[in-house]
């Protein structure tokens, strides 16, 4: 995952407030396993919020200090760290294959997603696709999404 600080076009009403978790820093959170609450991230200051958003998170090392780092401002702001999670040793967004549930959700928006389009987005491109298609998540996004990454007319 690259340092730099990326935003998705389709998150720009929020990006200049932060107000909520951009998918980089989901994809940071999955990556070092912390279950960071949209209250949690609401208590940390707008500097903290994007000290997250350029932190890197891609080594061993990284991965750790980014997981510290969280952990220490969260547990500032309201007195214990956030939930941990078991980090998936092969996440959907690396794997080859397009995950059912995006699938499905492309079809419900009348698009196909084809194995060569998958492989050659991004893989926070892959990882916001996946998350946006998730049944617990409203989604309104998906589309925009799939737009913005050349899928949609």
């Amino acid at each position: 995952m690259p340092s730099e600080t990326l935003f998705f076009k389709f998150e720009a009403d929020f990006v200049e407030s932060l107000r909520c978790i951009p998918m980089q820093v989901r994809l940071k959170l999955d990556t070092c396993g912390v279950k960071l609450k949209l209250s949690h991230w609401h208590q940390l200051t707008q500097a903290e919020r994007r000290s997250l958003t350029q932190l890197p998170c891609s080594t061993p090392a990284e991965i750790d200090h980014y997981r510290q780092q969280l952990q220490q401002r969260v547990t500032h702001h309201s007195g214990a760290p956030a939930e941990e999670l078991p980090i998936d040793p092969q996440p959907a967004w690396l794997e080859g294959e397009i995950p059912a549930q995006v699938e499905a959700r492309a079809a419900s928006a009348d698009a196909e997603i084809s194995a060569q389009q998958w492989q050659l987005l991004s893989p926070t491109q892959r990882f916001a696709l996946l998350k946006l298609s998730r049944p617990s998540h409203e989604s309104q996004n998906f589309v925009p999404a799939l737009r913005e990454f050349g899928l949609l007319p």
